[in-house]
């Protein structure tokens, strides 16, 4: 989760990551404009990008999750996914069992 710190005229200052929500910090979502203007203007590119790497391994999840509802409801067959997606599939199904993390990530999601 980001946080964002303002100032007296409402403008982001600084920009946190994870921990909890702390007197004077702001949740905020990797899309908000503001965020994205303020990284840019700050030559904060190197940071977008780790934070586009962040966001890629959320929505590896997102897409794994939304493929299993696909197939429960029968929209598609597991057998019709190419050779190679489903060994990726079921290699990470085996992962998660064995972290015990299988539930659907909702509130996971940017």
């Amino acid at each position: 989760m980001l946080y964002v710190e303002r100032d007296t005229k409402g403008g982001i200052v600084a920009i946190r990551s994870g921990g909890e929500q702390e007197p004077g910090r702001e949740p905020v979502s990797l899309l908000d404009e503001e965020v994205l203007a303020f990284l840019q203007s700050s030559g904060e590119i190197e940071l977008l990008g780790q934070l586009l790497m962040h966001s890629d391994a959320s929505m590896v999840r997102v897409l794994e999750d939304l493929i299993d509802l696909l197939i429960s409801k029968k929209v598609i067959l597991f057998t019709e996914l190419p050779p190679e997606a489903q060994a990726k599939i079921q290699n990470r199904k085996r992962l998660r069992a064995k972290i015990g993390n299988d539930h659907l990530m909702v509130d996971d999601i940017l």
